[in-house]
């Protein structure tokens, strides 16, 4: 019988999704942005990480972390932001008998997807696919339009182009 085991590596960088338990017709990620912003910031104050780009979309999130050199615990990191997140948000969600006897919210799925970022190429694909999440998911045309990404700040310090992410530029028209 085969073990899964975590690869929990001091200061590396991973590429996260993250998504709500209910994600058809869910914007709570956005209705809320100031919310997630607050439960992102009080998590980094405890347990320190590198947001190195994020996406939030309604239903779900894309992010890449950089660990310190001395950690490698982000579950804990994702147990804390969840959380403080889920305590802000007014009760209303449907919640599972299994949710409701471990006491969770049910806002969140239980798990997340984590990869390891290997190398500058797979750091850049993964950073391109974050920005482009708006765009693949049809929420607008172009990546400078959708607000809650890090895409802006990239624009800032000159690494894209501000006209960068466009739905033709992948050979996808997303009215098609």
């Amino acid at each position: 019988m085969t073990e899964y085991r975590r690869f929990y590596i001091p200061g590396a960088t991973w590429f996260f999704t993250v998504n709500l338990a209910q994600r058809r017709n869910n914007h709570l990620l956005v209705e809320h942005i100031d919310l997630l912003r607050s439960a992102f910031r009080y998590v980094k104050q405890r347990k320190p990480y590198h947001m190195d780009a994020v996406v939030i979309m309604p239903d779900h999130l894309h992010c890449l972390w950089t660990l310190p050199p001395d950690d490698a615990d982000f579950s804990v990191r994702w147990n804390l932001l969840k959380g403080h997140f889920s305590r802000t948000i007014p009760k209303g969600e449907k919640i599972s008998t299994s949710r409701e006897t471990r006491r969770e919210r049910g806002l969140w799925q239980r798990r997340f997807w984590a990869h390891l970022i290997v190398n500058q190429d797979d750091m850049n694909m993964h950073i391109d696919y974050i920005h482009w999440n708006p765009v693949k998911h049809g929420k607008v045309r172009q990546v400078a339009d959708w607000p809650y990404s890090s895409f802006h700040r990239f624009v800032e310090q000159g690494i894209y182009p501000a006209n960068w992410g466009h739905s033709g530029d992948f050979g996808i028209d997303i009215n098609e």
